[in-house]
């Protein structure tokens, strides 16, 4: 009887334990260790070249940045590793980009801050459009370097020295907004102390930003569209004085207009980007409306169509019998072409209007570069 008691206790901690282990967070990818050698490489970039470890061996320091596309702390450190990358250039410094994002494992809601996400043929946009003067290189296939790696956010820094053992991994500054002046330069100290061969004062910081995006996230997409096929899909009338009240915006928020109808074939052709916008930037200060200009007698053709693009957002149909009422209603600029587009300022001010299929990234890039929204937090 004495041995019957603990006996007991163990058998519940056996129990247990399947318990505990289930209730464990997912393990987190290991951050390489200061002092480590470099991790080799074999990554294409957006010059079309194929860069290694070996590619840099004439350099005294490599730094190596994973950064990305998409996340607003990424966009907000840009132009400081331009920056920094034209001030040590003829010092014997390299320094190399790394997007560590699978593309497949962000979701919609994770672009509400930029009109870029991370694949390859993106990144050759970004880096063309920034002027990018280091090398920016594409790991979201296998990830086999941000693996051995371990970036925990973008951006995130590990700088090498000349034997290629790890001296510093951290962040560039203390500071994320472009227009603020950091206190502390960890990235360029840490440059500073290694060009001088001395130690370094603080060979790691934590880190800010968007987190790496691994591929066993890939899940919330298919969450995100089970979600989103749920979401109701309504078609209300509304009437001249509907829309110019629609028109004269007093919300406060950015107001994308698209007049379509069901019998227009670039309509619906292009009808899916309107769904994608309004999923990237729907959390921010926008909105996205259509105005179907079918028939009213064909309502319900025109709420089917919605339903199959689950097309959640504010949906209308003229409820009028003159088109012409409608036109002038819009903008009287308008010829009366479909589809129409216009993005409207709080206030009324249109500040974009397209007859015809809009260019879907320059719209992205509209909206995402207007004051109400912006790139960084």
């Amino acid at each position: 009887m004495k041995h019957s008691f603990p006996v007991f206790l163990l058998s519940i901690l056996f129990l247990l334990q399947p318990l505990q282990h289930y209730a464990q967070p997912a393990q987190e990818h290991k951050i390489l260790a200061i002092g480590a050698p470099a991790p080799d490489f074999s990554l294409p970039a957006v010059d079309g070249r194929i860069y290694t470890l070996a590619s840099f061996s004439n350099n005294k320091i490599l730094v190596v940045i994973f950064t990305c596309n998409h996340c607003p702390t990424a966009q907000a450190y840009e132009d400081r590793i331009i920056k920094l990358t034209s001030d040590y250039s003829g010092k014997g410094v390299a320094v190399v980009a790394v997007m560590p994002n699978d593309p497949r494992s962000i979701t919609l809601n994770e672009l509400d801050y930029t009109d870029l996400s991370d694949s390859f043929g993106e990144m050759k946009i970004r880096a063309t459009e920034k002027r990018f003067n280091f090398p920016y290189l594409y790991d979201g296939d296998t990830q086999a370097t941000a693996k051995a790696y371990g970036p925990a956010v973008t951006p995130h820094v590990f700088i090498f020295d000349e034997k290629r053992r790890l001296r510093f991994r951290g962040r560039i500054d203390d500071v994320e907004n472009p227009a603020k002046t950091p206190k502390h330069f960890d990235t360029r100290n840490a440059i500073e102390a290694l060009l001088a061969n001395k130690e370094l004062v603080t060979p790691t910081t934590k880190v800010f930003g968007c987190s790496t995006k691994w591929k066993e996230k890939s899940d919330w997409i298919v969450k995100a569209q089970q979600e989103w096929a749920k979401e109701p899909v309504h078609l209300n009338d509304i009437d001249t004085a509907g829309i110019k009240n629609l028109l004269r915006n007093d919300s406060d928020k950015l107001r994308l207009i698209n007049i379509w109808a069901t019998w227009c074939g670039p309509c619906i052709t292009e009808f899916p980007e309107f769904v994608t916008i309004n999923r990237m930037y729907r959390k921010r200060d926008f909105e996205f409306i259509s105005i179907s200009a079918d028939d009213p007698a064909k309502k319900e053709r025109a709420l089917q169509f919605l339903q199959k693009q689950q097309a959640s957002n504010v949906n209308y149909i003229f409820s009028g019998d003159d088109k012409y009422q409608l036109i002038e209603a819009v903008d009287p600029n308008w010829q009366g072409a479909l589809p129409y587009t216009i993005l409207v300022e709080p206030g009324g001010k249109i500040v974009y209007a397209r007859q015809g299929i809009i260019d879907p990234l320059q719209m992205k890039k509209t909206i995402i570069e207007h004051p109400l929204l912006g790139r960084y937090y």
